[in-house]
Parts: C-alpha cells; sequence; structure tokens
C-alpha cells in the first residue's frame, strides 16, 4: 500500500489543528485525563499515528483513560513544553533527542554527524545498548522514556541562495539549527554560521531571511510547507533524528499499573507503525517537493567526514560523552576517529 501526502491528508481530515485533537470523549467523563503535545503538525505520521493511539487507549481502557492531543506547538516552543512536561502540565512530549540534550547530554548521541549508514544500524543501536544507555539518562532528571524512539528521519540541507555539495558550500552560511550544542558545534565544525532557533519559528526566520538554510527531514519539509521559502535540496543525509516520547514520571507512576501497560504497549506500537509510514513516505516526497519547485542534489558523505575529524568534531564528542557512550555507539557504526 502506498502511502502518500493525499493518504495522510485523508486520514486526517476531521482532525482541527485548533483544537485538541483525541478520542471522542466518551458517554461519562474519563477516569484520567492526560495531555499529549508535540511540535509537528497534525497530518505529520507521528501525529497521525498518535491519534489512532489515542483510540486504542481509550478503547482497551473501556472509556478510563482520554488522550488529548495538541499538535503543532499549540502549548509552545521545544523548550517550553520540555519544562512543561517536567512540572507535570504536559502528561506526554514527544522531543527530539538532540534538543533534549540541553538536559541531559547524551541524547544527542544519535546525531552524531554522518554517523549512522543506513537504518539497519540506527534501529539496531536505538532499540539496542545505545538507546538503553540513553533512557537510562533520561529517567535520572525525572521524566520516563517509553521503550520505542519514534523516528524524525535522516536530515537534509535545505536552502534559498544554493546547493550544498561539498563542505565549502556552507562556508559562512546563515543557516537555522534547533536549541541544541550538537547542531550548533557539527555546523562550526564545517565552518558555517548556525543560529538556534525553535522550530514553531522556522518558516517565518526563513521567509525573512533571517537565515538563508536549515535542515529537516523530508516529511517535516513537506509538511511544515518549507518549499514555499526554499528552493534546494541536498540530499545529505548528516544526521539521523529521532523522537523519544516522554511522560512526566511522577505523573506516570501515579497512573494504575495497568493503565500504565495499555498506554506503554500502545504508544510503543504506534511507533513502530509510525517508522515504515515514514520510510513509505519518503519513497515519495522527493519527486512530490520537486513537483512544488525544489530542486535536489546528492551529497558524498566522505568529504564532510574528512572536515568534521580534522575539526576535531569527533574527537571532541567522544570526549563530551564520555568512553561508556561512545563504546555504545561504535559498536553499531564502526569506528570515527
Amino acid at each position: 500500500m502506498t502511502l502518500d501526502r493525499r493518504n495522510f491528508l485523508r486520514t486526517v481530515a476531521a482532525l482541527s489543528t485548533g483544537a485538541a485533537l483525541g478520542h471522542t470523549p466518551p458517554a461519562r467523563a474519563a477516569e484520567f485525563s492526560l495531555k499529549f503535545a508535540s511540535n509537528l503538525p497534525a497530518d505529520h505520521p507521528l501525529n497521525v499515528r498518535m491519534k489512532a493511539a489515542a483510540e486504542a487507549i481509550a478503547d482497551e481502557s473501556k472509556g478510563r483513560v482520554e488522550l488529548l492531543l495538541f499538535p503543532n506547538s499549540q502549548l509552545g516552543g521545544d523548550t517550553d513544553m520540555l519544562s512543561q512536561v517536567r512540572s507535570g502540565a504536559i502528561d506526554f512530549f514527544t522531543l527530539s533527542g538532540l534538543i533534549l540534550a540541553t538536559l541531559v547530554p547524551v541524547a544527542s548521541i544519535n546525531g552524531i554527524g554522518f554517523a549512522f549508514r543506513d537504518y539497519g544500524q540506527v534501529w539496531a543501536a536505538m532499540d539496542g545498548e545505545l538507546g538503553a544507555f540513553v533512557r537510562a539518562s533520561i529517567e535520572k532528571v525525572g521524566l520516563h522514556p517509553f521503550e520505542k524512539i519514534w523516528d524524525n528521519g535522516y536530515r537534509q540541507i535545505t536552502t534559498s541562495s544554493h546547493p550544498v555539495a561539498s563542505p565549502d558550500d556552507l562556508r559562512g552560511m546563515k543557516i537555522r539549527v534547533p536549541v541544541s550544542p550538537l547542531w550548533t558545534s557539527m555546523f562550526k565544525a564545517l565552518e558555517a554560521a548556525p543560529t538556534s532557533i525553535n522550530f514553531s519559528e522556522v518558516y517565518s526566520a526563513l521567509q525573512t531571511h533571517i537565515v538563508e538554510a536549515e535542515e529537516n527531514p523530508l516529511a517535516v519539509i513537506q509538511t511544515a510547507k518549507l518549499y514555499e521559502v526554499q528552493k534546494y535540496c541536498s540530499v545529505s543525509n548528516h544526521m539521523w533524528d529521532g523522537f523519544w516520547f516522554l511522560a512526566n514520571r511522577r505523573s506516570w507512576e501515579r497512573l494504575p499499573a495497568d493503565i500504565r501497560q495499555v498506554i506503554e504497549t500502545q504508544i510503543n506500537r504506534a511507533a513502530l507503525l509510525q517508522r515504515e509510514d515514514v520510510a513509505r513516505l519518503n519513497s515519495s516526497l522527493q519527486t512530490e517537493l520537486q513537483a512544488r519547485g525544489m530542486a535536489f542534489n546528492s551529497v558524498d558523505p566522505q568529504p564532510f567526514r574528512q572536515s568534521l575529524r580534522k575539526a576535531g568534531f569527533y574527537a571532541d564528542w567522544h570526549t563530551k560523552y564520555g568512553d561508556e557512550a561512545w563504546k555504545h555507539l561504535e559498536r553499531y557504526v564502526g569506528s570515527l576517529a
């Protein structure tokens, strides 16, 4: 079955981006009314699968749980929502490990530049020892990370001025990056001029030329309509990024064990389905974005890896993460020295 934008839009036609998106409340009030927030548009595969998971949770719990969905940064930017989930104002939140690293430094290790060759390496690492190591670190800051990380995809570079084919093309380029030290470090090592901007402000920053470039997975470039303000897309696959599904640990542990089991089972199941959705969607997105006017070019990763090695990027982050974390990473991707 082909999964394309038309299928997604049909799936979420009933969703309202201006209101909480969840399961239709049962005849009687739910015993537990929980909030889930994300920074992604309602028709992104993550929120499509979350809507289905909310319905499954309501059904399996026999109406005891109502999960309300707030997509598209309705409850604030990434840093605001992270604060809210830590305080308990939001019950659940999906956040890139690369942004979570402002609180849990090792959470960004999956985004080391040009580390993962393919998805086989990604899922082996994140469902294996590397993912377990990161989750244990997240638990220490009062958050409960669910077992299965969701796919945000390999990230590509888009620009309004010229395509990026070599490290030289990045020199001096004003590029938006998320609020994360790893992104800033990598693009500085490649001699670009990175600027940290929350995702909710990216479109306007590109439109007003505060920055000339950004980098995101194809699904985000499409659903956020960044093709309207960017001309070129360079398929660099420079980072793999995923979304940790996070719960406020105190709120989570107050839920009855049977309710926790229902929620965790359905959310982890939805994460695996979302991974499949993104894989199918990505196969059609380049053609669709080209039809929207974007020009694509492929990127050889080797010169970029060499530039990062020469700048000391890998050595610096090995030191920052520590030997144990780096060992878990290189077990799956090989030596980065």
